[in-house]
Parts: structure tokens; C-alpha cells; sequence
């Protein structure tokens, strides 16, 4: 017997079955010729219808030793050349002031006047007791040779004699001493007009006409600065100091002839003062606070442009590095542990990192003392396009050349 013939219902059921278990196979099939096209195109870095890909384009700038003057940059403040506070050396009542508050006073100019009477009395006093003891002393000798010719007569005693040369002595010492009571009033009748001790721009007065001042009070009447020249003190790391000494040493950098360095003053705002000053000592004790050493520069102040207080920086020309590596910045970057790091371009055209250790910066650029040699090609545009290992392209720049192409560009970027 047949078996009757299959429905339309059955025959679109089995169509389906065998279309889902191909499905996999054609799955498979379009995931290995995408493999294909994939290594095929791997292995054509240009792309169809191209070549290979060309090396990346950097500029470099190759390393030259050349002398740099060292600079070594320290926060200071100002101080003052020379400060005195104006103390009374008399007690007495203030009678004048003879100055105006905060003008320029000269060394022995007058500034206050204390009332005189007194000190005048006993002045007058003085020199009564002493024409007393001169006139005792007239008495005195005179009895002295008139005893003398009566001894070898025997009509006065030695005793007598020898009474009377005592008594004269006794007046002379008195005259002595009248003298020296006559200094001292004179001395005290001229400590009544107090002078300025020293040079300078004087401060606000204490006290007022008809105010009563004592001998060496513990508040000034007033004080005196002296601004020009001016003292800058700067602090220097006692580290910093000790490698400076050690570069000295070695050889690697030169002193200034004259032994004095120069020192540049940048102040608050930025600017620079006008007048270069002169280093004069340093300390030669170290803070045991801040571990550090206090350097002071000597500054001329002729505008009194300069205050005792000031914050400054100080730029030391503390020598001459004759062989030193300057860097542009831009070429010296920072890796994931902070180090310093620069790319160099070998003479096969490859690029390397190397570890560096920076200095000062000089201008736009840094100074190397470690990790570079006369010679090496500094990756300083493209470092982005440039992988340690890999070639590259180089254009070679000088510093300057760099520096007006960053000009150019930064002025490009301005007027868009």
C-alpha cells in the first residue's frame, strides 16, 4: 500500500529544520573569510593598491656642550643696612622736635631738644668748686714755701711742713676732681640736644614737646634706617650648598674671578630691579630648623625703590658651567615613577628612552647633568608618533630654530 502523499503543512516544517541546521555551518564559513581578508590586509600595511607604511617624522635637536653661566635662584628678604633707635641719655622735658616724620636725616643733625636748666646749674656748680679747690691750692703752696726756710731755722716744726704739703695735695686732687664734675656736666648739658647717630630716614616720634623722658628708657623716641645700600638675605638648602662645592672642586665649573658673585633681583610683582647687587658672605653655621644657610648680597638703593621686608628672589651667578647640556624643554618629559625621561634618535634611526637628571633651567631650556652625551639627536616635536624600538624620520633643528617655530604656532593658534 502507498502511503498517502505528504501536506503542504509538512513539507514547509521540514524546510525550515534543514535551514536552521545550516545555519552554523554558514556562520562559520563568513567568520573564516573575515580571518582571511584580515591577515591578507595585515599583511599589506598600506592597504590595497598601497606600499608599506613610511617611518614617523619627529624633529630633533642634537645635544652641544657650550659654556653657561650657573644660576642658582633663592626666595630672600630685604633688610636694612644700618638701623639705630634714638634713646634720651638725660631725663628731662622734651622743649622741641626739630624734625618732620619720615624725612631724610643726616648723621649729627639735631633732632630733639631736652630742657637745658639743670643740667646748666650744674654746670655753673662745677666750676665754682673748682675755682674754690684752685684757690685752696694757691693757699696751700704758698704756706708750703714759707715753711720750708723756717724748718732748716728750726723756727717751725717738721711736723708743720709736712701738715701743710698734705693739705696741698688734698687741694690739688680736689681741683682734679672739680674738673672732671665740670666734664661731666658738660657732657650731660650736651646729651640734653639729641643728635641722629646715623644717616637714614627717620620714623614717627614718640613723644611731644612738653613729654618727660629718663636716661636710657627702654622706648625709643624715634629710629633711623638706613636705606641705601640694602642687605638681601637668602636662604640656601645646606644640599644644594655641599653639591655646589663638589662641582667646584671637580672642576666642572668655574668661580668668578673676582670672588664676588653677582647677584639679580627679582621682585614681588615679577620685574627685575634695576641695580645688580654683590654677594658677601655666607653664614657658616647651618639652621638646625630649616637645615639651610643664610647667603646675604649687598644692593644698591638709590631710589629707595627697596623696603626692610620685602620678599625677593635672588639669581646668583655663582659660576661658569663650561661643558654644559642644554636641553629644550618640550623634549623632556616625565614617565609613571616621575622620572625624567628624553627620546633619542640613534644613528640607526631608532628610537631610545633614556633616564636623565635635570638641573636649573636656563631660559626655555633645562640643563642635563646626567644621561646625555655631545652628539645625541633629542626627540622634541612628533614624541607622540615615536615609540621606543621603532624608526623614525628625523628633521634636525637648531634651539633658536625651535623656538621661532613655537612662536609661529602659538601665534597661529592666537588668531583663530
Amino acid at each position: 500500500m502507498h502511503s498517502p502523499p505528504p501536506s503542504r503543512a509538512t513539507l514547509a516544517a521540514g524546510r525550515r529544520a534543514l535551514l536552521l541546521r545550516g545555519l552554523p555551518g554558514l556562520a562559520l564559513l563568513a567568520l573564516a573569510l573575515h580571518q582571511v581578508e584580515g591577515e591578507a590586509h595585515a599583511a599589506s600595511p598600506g592597504g590595497p593598491g598601497q606600499g608599506p607604511q613610511q617611518p614617523p617624522q619627529v624633529a630633533v635637536v642634537e645635544v652641544r656642550p657650550q659654556p653657561v653661566p650657573l644660576t642658582i635662584d633663592l626666595p630672600g628678604r630685604t633688610a636694612a643696612y644700618e638701623t639705630a633707635e634714638v634713646r634720651p641719655q638725660v631725663s628731662g622735658v622734651i622743649r622741641e622736635r626739630l624734625f618732620r616724620e619720615g624725612e631724610e636725616v643726616k648723621a649729627g643733625q639735631q633732632l630733639y631738644q631736652i630742657d637745658p636748666a639743670s643740667y646748666e646749674a650744674t654746670l655753673a656748680s662745677a666750676r665754682a668748686a673748682l675755682a674754690k679747690a684752685e684757690a685752696s691750692v694757691a693757699s696751700y703752696q704758698a704756706t708750703v714755701n714759707r715753711y720750708r726756710p723756717l724748718v732748716r731755722a728750726n723756727a717751725v716744726s717738721q711736723q708743720d711742713l709736712d701738715n701743710a704739703v698734705s693739705s696741698l695735695r688734698q687741694a690739688q686732687a680736689d681741683v682734679e676732681s672739680s674738673r672732671a664734675s665740670i666734664r661731666t656736666a658738660e657732657i650731660n648739658l650736651q646729651y640734653t640736644r639729641v643728635y641722629a647717630p646715623i644717616s637714614g630716614r627717620i620714623s614717627r616720634s614718640s613723644v611731644t614737646p612738653g613729654a618727660l623722658v629718663t636716661a636710657e628708657q627702654t622706648t625709643s623716641l624715634a629710629s633711623i634706617t638706613r636705606l641705601d645700600p640694602i642687605y638681601v638675605d637668602m636662604v640656601q638648602p645646606s644640599s644644594a650648598l655641599l653639591a655646589l662645592k663638589r662641582d667646584f672642586a671637580a672642576g666642572r665649573i668655574r668661580k668668578n674671578g673676582d670672588g664676588e658673585a653677582e647677584v639679580t633681583l627679582m621682585l614681588e610683582d615679577g620685574s627685575t630691579y634695576p641695580h645688580a647687587g654683590r654677594l658677601q658672605f655666607s653664614e657658616v653655621i647651618v639652621s638646625t630648623s630649616t637645615n639651610s644657610v643664610t647667603l646675604r648680597a649687598l644692593f644698591p638703593n638709590p631710589d629707595g625703590l627697596l623696603l626692610p621686608g620685602l620678599f625677593v628672589h635672588g639669581l646668583i651667578q655663582a659660576g661658569l658651567n663650561e661643558n654644559a647640556i642644554l636641553v629644550p624643554q618640550q623634549g623632556i618629559t616625565r614617565n609613571m615613577r616621575a622620572e625624567a625621561v628624553a627620546l633619542v634618535v640613534g644613528a640607526d634611526g631608532a628610537v631610545e628612552q633614556r633616564n636623565v637628571t635635570t638641573g636649573a633651567s636656563v631660559g626655555d631650556q633645562w640643563l642635563v647633568t646626567q644621561g646625555l652625551r655631545a652628539g645625541d639627536r633629542v626627540i622634541v616635536e612628533g614624541m607622540q608618533r615615536a615609540r621606543p624600538g621603532a624608526k623614525v624620520q628625523v628633521e634636525v633643528l637648531t634651539a633658536e630654530q625651535l623656538r621661532q617655530r613655537n612662536i609661529r604656532q602659538a601665534a597661529a593658534q592666537q588668531g583663530r
